[in-house]
């Protein structure tokens, strides 16, 4: 007979106490754990699809297997020009989102922070939240309404914009290419900025106010404040944030971008998500679209674990 390990025994007993002291959070987890197998995890054999020469008759498992055939299709076939101007606009939109949309979120958070009346706090978090709470169609329908000049809607900001210089008379900026990249940034970082900054405002939250007394004590100012206590206070939470940011970089959702470009803007609007839906949907090429959906998550794995092994040699925090 085997004997088993005294120590093994002993660490399963200590788990086994741990888990029945505290089983209502266990079973709190449960449904969150159900929901990740049944739409993260299983999905993933669909994955299958993108070396498969794909029969809807057949199915996934029948169809015949033909390996990396689809990719090179995907990559150097009559879809080439369409799929790299699609990974361009989506790398760019991400890199320009990056930049000019992930420092809002922080700057909202630093001046709720400053805001001593509970009530008045609330009320402007509250403004600032709201519109992630509105569908996409609800948001894009309030841009173009805005921007749009016809017989029926006067486009405001359109005009408003038009008025101060920064439009030439005369132009459509919702019709317009060049305009679409800052009109998509600009409605993401609307929609979102106020919810993402309850994470910023939590760390700063945390931090110690003994650290802010004795700055304050040593004479310092607000500027200093926020340099020296409050950033280093949240630079856990920044880097785990921006190092998840990076790991979307390629995931730009498809239903802003459908409901807001046109023939017009096609060439800067594009991107990998609307070309999957496209190809896999409209056009009934799922092997192709399945194909370009997973050179997607690939990249943005590998920029995640990128980022995190860049964080972890020049921090101490990282994912894992």
């Amino acid at each position: 007979m085997v004997k088993s390990d005294p120590k093994e025994q002993n660490k399963l007993i200590y788990y086994g106490k741990i888990i029945l002291k505290d089983w209502q959070l266990y079973v709190l987890v449960i449904p969150m754990i159900i929901w990740y197998i049944l739409w993260i995890y299983k999905p993933m054999a669909g994955l299958l699809i993108a070396f498969k020469n794909y029969k809807p008759n057949l199915g996934i498992l029948g169809s015949d297997f033909i390996g990396f055939t689809n990719f090179k299709f995907l990559m150097t076939g009559p879809y080439a020009q369409q799929f790299w101007q699609a990974f361009r606009n989506t790398f760019l939109i991400s890199l320009y989102g990056l930049i000019f949309g992930f420092p809002v979120p922080i700057i909202l958070a630093l001046l709720f922070s400053e805001i001593t009346h509970n009530f008045y706090r609330r009320v402007m978090q509250t403004f600032a939240f709201l519109p992630h709470f509105l569908s996409e169609v609800t948001i894009t329908g309030l841009v173009l309404t805005l921007l749009y000049k016809g017989e029926v809607t006067t486009g405001v900001i359109a005009h408003f914009l038009t008025s101060i210089g920064l439009v030439p008379e005369g132009t459509s900026i919702i019709q317009t290419a060049e305009y679409f990249r800052p009109l998509y940034i600009i409605t993401g970082i609307w929609k979102e900025s106020g919810y993402n900054s309850i994470v910023y405002f939590a760390a700063i939250m945390g931090i110690s106010p003994v650290l802010y007394e004795a700055l304050k004590v040593d004479g310092g100012n607000k500027f200093q404040e926020i340099r020296y206590v409050t950033f280093p206070g949240m630079a856990p939470t920044l880097v785990i944030m921006i190092i998840l940011r990076i790991g979307r970089m390629l995931s730009v959702g498809y239903e802003r971008i459908i409901l807001l470009y046109n023939a017009n803007t096609y060439k800067t609007g594009d991107v990998l998500s609307s070309f999957v839906y496209r190809i896999g949907l409209e056009n009934g090429n799922q092997a192709i679209g399945g194909a370009a959906d997973m050179f997607n998550a690939i990249i943005g794995f590998t920029l995640v674990v990128g980022a995190n092994y860049i964080s972890r040699q020049i921090s101490e925090t990282s994912l894992w």
